[in-house]
């Protein structure tokens, strides 16, 4: 009679970053992931502002994923600064890196994340997204070959993070390269973030998919109430802007806009919380905010990240 032997897998857990010009998928890549919304999503470039962590966990290990800005050139305000640098130390300390570009486009911001992927040993993946948008796949070998000749990628998986094509091997890969080691975080957690603050997240791209391109950039959402009772809680936000004008536009005639965007929002946040809640929104004009490094600070801008 012989005896089956069941072979020990070390557990493996690692950081890896998301990065890539703004609005190339890498919040929708990182849900898809998960298997559920931790970042907010749009179409329209700096959607994702803070850096979100999203974990992931199968039985052999644990792949912590840093959803980020999207990396530009502009530091014409503060805001921009923040999500710049929130993005550029991310790609410090990971155990892996994801650069994700956006199908056979090639842009000058491309460029310029590339410059910054770290050349020290990390592991760094070319991850090619929508080619479910490709209709001749062999168009995307030159583009490859272009890319992969311009700096030493481990991998190159194409993938469509909004189709969920690929993620599979994509996930395996990475697992491959994340060191072994402990979990970091308990089974069941998806996210380090807050409820508060996925809420106010969630409001904020309600905002963005009611509103025009200019607008959603200078809002901000602060949750100024959050309480829980029985079978019921009760949230209040505060939308900020910057000036009269917009206000009115995101109030919109009769109120008609914004009582949309709360009632899209509470939807969302009762998914999220899986209670019954009552949402209020109400709008207020804060000159500059987005310019101003006291105002950020208020509104969370420079809350410490888990790893540095």
């Amino acid at each position: 009679m012989t005896t089956a032997v069941t072979e020990d897998f070390p557990k493996r857990c690692g950081l890896v970053a998301i990065v890539g010009r703004p609005n190339v998928g890498k919040s929708t890549l990182m849900n898809h992931l998960l298997g559920q919304k931790i970042s907010i999503t749009s179409r329209k470039p700096q959607t994702t502002r803070h850096r979100v962590h999203g974990i992931l966990t199968r039985e052999h290990y644990q792949l912590v994923f840093a959803d980020t800005p999207g990396i530009h050139r502009q530091h014409d305000k503060a805001i921009n600064r923040y999500m710049n640098e929130a993005a550029r130390s991310a790609l410090g300390g990971v155990d892996v890196v994801c650069f994700m570009v956006d199908a056979l486009k090639w842009t000058e911001a491309d460029e310029y994340v590339l410059s910054l992927l770290p050349k020290d040993g990390t592991p760094v993946m070319l991850l090619i997204n929508k080619i479910d948008q490709v209709e001749d796949k062999q168009r995307l070998l030159p583009h490859i070959e272009a890319l992969t000749a311009r700096f030493s990628f481990d991998e190159v998986v194409p993938v469509s993070a909004l189709q969920a094509k690929n993620l599979e091997t994509l996930e395996k890969l990475l697992s491959s390269k994340v060191p072994t080691g402990d979990f970091w975080f308990d089974e069941d957690q998806v996210t380090d973030r807050n409820l508060r603050f996925m809420a106010a997240e969630i409001v904020r791209e309600k905002i963005i998919r009611q509103l025009g391109q200019e607008v959603p950039h200078q809002v901000a959402v602060e949750i100024e109430l959050w309480e829980e009772g029985p079978g019921l809680t009760e949230i209040a936000a505060a939308i900020l802007v910057e000036r009269k004008g917009q206000k009115k536009i995101l109030i919109g005639e009769a109120g008609s806009r914004i009582k949309q965007i709360g009632m899209d929002a509470r939807k969302d946040i009762e998914a999220l919380i899986d209670q019954k809640v009552m949402l209020k929104l109400w709008v207020k004009v804060k000159t500059g905010w987005s310019d101003s490094d006291r105002a950020l600070r208020s509104l969370g801008y420079d809350d410490p990240v888990i790893f540095k």
